[in-house]
């Protein structure tokens, strides 16, 4: 079964950073669409980070030039690199890999940012 677990969730305070992990089993995302999601109480899950197969990214507008998504093949695992925190960044993060037009989802991980 493919199983993606999310690692890297914390408390910190607005300006800190932060890394998540996405490790991946099951299978291997060498040349998968993969993301990074959030979903903040009350709100729609959003994509925040994607990686495209080929490697090519694009990000939220509310994120852009602070996070930044990558991947190694070898270690079979997803990165998000956040920084520059802010109290809106506050949700549960997904991790999200796509294979043949299927979705899969890991459990998420809590990032919590104190003003």
């Amino acid at each position: 079964q493919v199983q993606l677990v999310e690692s890297g969730g914390g408390l910190v305070q607005t300006g800190g950073s932060l890394r998540l992990s996405c490790a991946a089993s099951g299978t291997i995302f060498s040349r998968k669409n993969m993301g990074w999601y959030r979903q903040a109480p009350g709100k729609q899950r959003e994509l925040v980070a994607g990686i495209s197969s080929g490697d090519s990214t694009n990000y939220a507008d509310s994120v852009k030039g602070r996070f930044t998504i990558s991947r190694s093949n070898a270690k079979n695992t997803l990165y998000l690199q956040m920084n520059s925190l802010k109290p809106e960044d506050t949700a549960v993060y997904y991790c999200n890999l796509e294979i043949a037009y299927t979705h899969y989802w890991g459990q998420g991980t809590q990032v919590t940012v104190s003003s």
